[in-house]
């Protein structure tokens, strides 16, 4: 058995260098609410998340919280201080109990530049990551309150089981959460899901919010960048 086990970016690990690799990294476990990476820290590790689920986040010198994401079993974070030798641009905590592996950043890097599939793999989360931002950024840039909402429980949402063109955001998250997500107040994020509720838009469920429309909500959020565009 391996420590790499269970991690699907190691997938293809050359085997024979695996034990090299090993011996200079560990598991760790973080109890829920422990801060993990503070903003500004020097340390250069990458953290794979073996189980658990934590919160990156930045504050303002006021104090206000932005959400940049939820990160669960099977992703990183910490990547950039290894590449580039940077402080850490994020304050990351465990949202529960949660257990990584530390990855000094000669390792990471070793790994990523000797092995051409994981170095593939890692472009492409690249990718994927700063997409996700540019959509966010563009959101945030041209899109009212109401509708930054309605992309934000778009994207927490996965398909409803056993209901045909649904989607339900499970666990509810906490109206501070969401606030902090799409940059207003919490009584902002309450009067925008009341109205939601409503219009039909949203129901709240044992378990989860469920948005019965999705596709309704797509179509609004198109119409409000298109009504941008024209502009």
């Amino acid at each position: 058995m391996s420590i790499f086990d269970g991690i699907p970016f190691f997938k293809g690990l050359d085997v024979k260098r695996v034990a090299k690799f090993e011996r200079l990294c560990q598991r760790k476990r973080f109890s829920e609410n422990e801060l993990v990476v503070d903003f500004d820290d020097e340390s250069m590790d990458v953290y794979f998340i073996v189980a658990g689920d934590v919160r990156v986040l930045n504050r303002t010198a006021a104090g206000k919280e932005i959400i940049l994401g939820d990160f669960h079993a099977g992703n990183f974070f910490g990547e950039m201080a290894a590449i580039d030798a940077a402080h850490r641009s994020a304050n990351v905590t465990a949202l529960t109990n949660a257990e990584v592996l530390i990855v000094p950043p000669a390792v990471f890097c070793e790994i990523v530049y000797s092995e051409p599939q994981i170095c593939e793999r890692l472009m492409r989360i690249f990718t994927d990551r700063v997409r996700q931002l540019n959509a966010r950024l563009f959101e945030r840039s041209v899109l009212d309150l109401r509708h930054r909402l309605y992309a934000e429980l778009l994207r927490m949402s996965i398909p409803r089981q056993g209901a045909k063109d649904q989607s339900i955001v499970s666990p509810p998250p906490f109206q501070h959460d969401l606030a902090a997500r799409i940059g207003c107040r919490r009584e902002q994020v309450s009067r925008e899901l009341t109205a939601m509720i409503e219009d039909g838009l949203l129901e709240k469920a044992r378990g989860g919010l469920v948005l019965p429309r999705p596709k309704l909500l797509q179509k609004r959020i198109q119409d409000a960048m298109n009504e941008v565009d024209s502009g």
